[in-house]
């Protein structure tokens, strides 16, 4: 073990002995660095013992299935294994996992895939932070950027002889995260250029996919030209993600936030009040109703089961699931009520550190193109007219289970 390595370990012991947790990162000498300091903050704030190794049960073999058909990654594995075939070749693994953190495929030699089988790092296992402490992939989705753990940076004691770096795949036509990109094998082997590596192949893929969508965008805006051409009054061809393909009429917004349960039929939509659907190929037909400036009335924050936010208007009510990182926000802002939250305040709710305000200011740019008018900014905050509604599980510990946030760990402290 290097010099290096030894003080790493020195460190990680120091802090993580700490009464308490303190997995702090104030002392002059010998600190980890900010993130990783952070992330050992909230990993600690969870109760997850370092020295003991977390219990990850994997998924059975069909529901593994379902989420590798439902990610729509399939198609991208062969490229990816391609373009990382020299990692592969070093003897390090190549994982795709879900956006909940679930390992969906593993690529490597006999070897690593062995060593990562006793970590219990397997096809199905859930490596959050919550779930198993600082690792890059839990980490990555947190912080929603590309991250390198080495060795004694990892919080739980039986990991800090494995290396990895992740970074999020995004698809740039949504904003959604998809999926995470990591590579990992014992940490001597893994060099510190493949955090780029890998950040770099992430951002190729996200290329990729926003090609794949803008081809259905075409061949949508084709298909719907004859169509739109016979309409009366004001309709919005949009793809099943809301971007509008073609428009007749005085209203086009670029996008439209459809709920998830879209169905032909009278439809309440946030920026458009009401509209009749009929699907059209992969995509909607909207024919607009009356243009009002209705504004919502009643937000909805459902914490029971999978998190999602139903909007209500005096015309209808719309629903969508919320991401994680979106569920936090929301939170943090429900229990700010009036005064709001800062893009640092924010930050510091979300990942116990005010460094990431451009992650939080990202992230709520796509919040607001979802619901609009009902969020305000400067400060963050929902707007007073909108009456809001917060559901939560009734065990406390069933409350966002997937979650490290400082603002999720302090509600399931609280009831």
């Amino acid at each position: 073990m290097s010099t290096a390595d030894h003080e790493a370990h020195r460190t990680r012991d120091r802090v993580l002995s700490r009464p308490a947790g303190g997995a702090s990162s104030r002392s002059a000498t010998a600190a980890p660095r900010r993130e990783i300091a952070a992330s050992w903050r909230r990993v600690a704030a969870t109760g997850l013992d370092p020295g003991a190794g977390a219990a990850i049960v994997p998924l059975v073999e069909a529901d593994l299935e379902r989420r590798r058909e439902e990610s729509g990654l399939r198609e991208l594995i062969p490229k990816l294994t391609t373009s990382l075939a020299s990692v592969i070749d070093a003897g390090q693994l190549v994982v795709v996992a879900d956006p909940q953190g679930r390992v969906l495929w593993r690529l490597g030699g006999t070897g690593v895939r062995r060593l990562a089988d006793h970590l219990g790092f397997v096809d199905g296992s859930a490596w959050t932070e919550a779930n198993v402490g600082t690792n890059a992939i839990g980490t990555a989705l947190v912080l929603g950027q590309a991250v390198q753990v080495r060795g004694a940076e990892h919080f739980v004691e039986s990991h800090t002889r494995w290396g990895c770096a992740a970074a999020p795949l995004t698809d740039p036509w949504t904003g959604r995260v998809v999926g995470v990109l990591d590579v990992s094998g014992p940490s001597a082997g893994l060099h510190p250029a493949e955090l780029a590596l890998v950040e770099l192949t992430s951002r190729l893929t996200s290329m990729e996919l926003l090609e794949r969508r803008r081809a259905e965008l075409d061949r949508l805006r084709a298909s719907a030209a004859p169509l739109l051409s016979r309409v009366d009054g004001d309709a919005l061809a949009v793809d099943r993600y809301g971007r509008l393909a073609a428009f007749v009429g005085s209203r086009a917004p670029e996008r439209v936030a459809l709920p998830d349960e879209m169905a032909p039929g009278a439809v309440w939509l946030p920026a458009v009040g009401p509209a009749t659907a009929e699907p059209l190929g992969d995509g909607w037909l909207l024919r607009l109703g009356a243009a009002t400036d209705e504004v919502a009335s009643t937000l909805v924050l459902d914490l029971v089961g999978d998190p999602s936010v139903r909007v209500r208007g005096t015309s209808g009510e719309w629903s969508r699931q919320l991401s994680t990182r979106h569920t936090e926000i929301l939170l943090s802002l429900v229990e700010a009520g009036a005064q709001g939250r800062t893009a640092a305040q924010l930050a510091v709710d979300l990942f116990d550190s005010p460094d990431p305000m451009v992650t939080v200011r990202a992230e709520m740019s796509r919040l607001r193109r979802v619901l609009g008018s009902v969020l305000l900014s400067s400060p963050y905050r929902l707007a007073p007219a909108v009456a809001t509604v917060l559901r939560l599980p009734d065990d406390p510990r069933d409350l966002l289970p997937r979650s490290s946030a400082p603002v999720v760990q302090r509600r399931r402290r609280t009831r």
